[in-house]
């Protein structure tokens, strides 16, 4: 939850390169192109920017898994066009739908997008595609254009990469992050024919290394279907569906990227018998599944953060996100809510000084009261916004367990909308607390396990699974088989949440 927010522009703003380019063959076309971003450059900026992407998402801490996956990577990093590069292949430990790769080498896949493949023919498809962005020189190009526009190199590279590879959750908070440091062109996507181009090559990487190209088509699906997984239950809980940024997004049309997945895969027919399926279910059971307690967990309408030991409760039918820097409780109108927030360390623990800092009051009052038997000043009256106008304002900043900050502040789309619905995020701002004894029952980590297909179906796993809400259709969705009127057989290897 409280991660260091990515640090990717400054990093690389630093690696700027001056002047009009040098001329460079590219490895994949054997075409000469000017460039910014000689080889040594874009291992240069890799290696930087792989440290800051550790730092905001985190390894996942399973070394078999990541041996697991940095196997398949080289193998097919082996077969490519720069298999003289050092790789490096990373598991993230975050939830979200994710893959992306930095120049130089560094591709990453996160436990999120793991938790929804099938086969480890799946995931040679999203990495073979990850190894032909950086084979191709695609963030080394895109880095071009943008110097030529004036906007300088920074590797969109990366801030490009990230975008591509946000899920349902996170891509608006990493989208509003960038935007508030750096110019819109820092963030474009890769264009059609570097999408199409990646497709290739990772279909070609595929075939040399004995994986059926077809398996790419899949990857395809699967993450299409979580999309309308995550559209049809926010529609089912009175929610707009999620949108902006996703994976998918930023790629060609399904339609033209499957007919040209189709046609590539075509020109590498040959008899590939073993998709992995096996050892890859092996190799992810036990994995996590959602959020981590190092990020806070959401339990129904609970966010339970053990590491901090605080805990917050929404009001029946409000929504809590957890985002990257701060917790927010939405009301069903998603037009009022109460955003959660750890003050920054310089801010100190003075109350009056946190208020001062994070708020910026023109005007108002403050008056001291209790969370919980947590220690706590609310203020109301008017404050500075970024822009340097005034609007009115209402937050609590609360003295938490550790010795840590919280600032809880009330927001609403007008002041009738935060009148209307002032009773239930007071009622959501009075559920602050050092986690309970319960909370902590609750706040125990799922994770993906295999079981073998029972009798009883879909529905019996449901029942036997913390999912919820539409657990069934949730475990159908994992297991390839969302949308579809069939069922494994009975007693075959699935994938279940424990």
């Amino acid at each position: 939850m409280f991660a260091p927010r990515l640090r990717l522009i400054t990093l690389l703003c630093a690696t700027l390169i001056a002047g009009c380019g040098t001329p460079m063959v590219n490895p994949v076309t054997g075409e000469t192109e000017r460039t910014v971003m000689d080889e040594a450059a874009e291992v240069k900026a890799g290696q930087e920017a792989h440290q800051q992407v550790l730092q905001e998402y985190g390894r996942y801490d399973n070394a078999a898994l990541q041996n697991y996956v940095n196997g398949i990577g080289q193998k097919l990093a082996a077969q490519s066009h720069r298999a003289h590069l050092r790789w490096t292949f990373t598991v993230l430990d975050s939830p979200e739908i994710n893959a992306f790769a930095l120049p130089g080498g560094y591709v990453y896949v996160t436990r999120g997008i793991m938790a929804y493949m099938d086969s480890e023919a799946e995931l040679a498809g999203v990495l073979g595609h990850e190894i032909g962005h950086v084979t191709a020189r695609h963030g080394a190009q895109r880095a071009t254009r943008q110097q030529t526009a004036g906007l300088g190199v920074l590797a969109a590279t990366v801030l490009g990469a990230v975008l591509e590879g946000q899920g349902v959750r996170g891509a608006t908070d990493l989208a509003s992050q960038v935007s508030q440091t750096a110019a819109a062109g820092f963030i474009a996507s890769y264009s059609r024919d570097q999408e199409l181009q990646a497709d290739q090559l990772g279909a070609e990487y595929l075939a040399r290394t004995q994986y059926d190209p077809r398996n790419m088509v899949d990857v395809i699906a699967l993450l299409k279907n979580q999309e309308r997984f995550a559209a049809e239950l926010a529609r089912a809980e009175g929610r707009q569906p999620p949108s902006g940024p996703s994976w998918l997004a930023s790629h060609p049309s399904n339609d033209q990227r499957l007919a040209h997945i189709l046609s590539v895969a075509d020109v590498y027919k040959g008899q590939y018998t073993d998709d992995g399926r096996t050892r890859y279910l092996n190799a992810i059971n036990g994995m996590r599944f959602g959020d981590s307690p190092a990020q806070g967990l959401v339990r129904g309408q609970a966010f339970l953060h053990p590491e901090l030991d605080v805990a917050l409760t929404a009001p029946a039918g409000w929504k809590v996100i957890n985002g990257s820097d701060a917790v927010t409780l939405v009301n069903a109108a998603g037009d009022a809510g109460l955003v959660m927030q750890l003050a920054p360390a310089q801010a100190g623990s003075d109350h009056s000084a946190v208020i001062r800092q994070m708020l910026q009051p023109v005007s108002g009052q403050t008056s001291t009261r209790t969370l919980n038997g947590l220690k706590a000043t609310h203020f109301n009256g008017v404050v500075r916004t970024a822009q340097g106008a005034q609007s009115a304002a209402r937050a609590t900043v609360v003295s938490g367990p550790g010795g840590r900050t919280y600032l809880l502040r009330y927001v609403a789309r007008n002041a009738q909308a935060l009148q209307g619905a002032l009773a239930q995020v007071q009622a959501a701002e009075g559920s602050f607390r050092a986690m309970t004894a319960a909370d902590r029952r609750a706040a125990q980590p799922w994770s993906v396990r295999t079981v073998a297909f029972p009798k009883g179906g879909f529905a019996e796993l449901a029942r036997q699974s913390p999912l919820s809400p539409q657990a069934e259709a949730h475990l159908r969705l994992i297991n390839s088989l969302y949308g579809a009127n069939r069922q494994p057989a009975v007693g075959q290897v699935v994938k279940t949440v424990r």
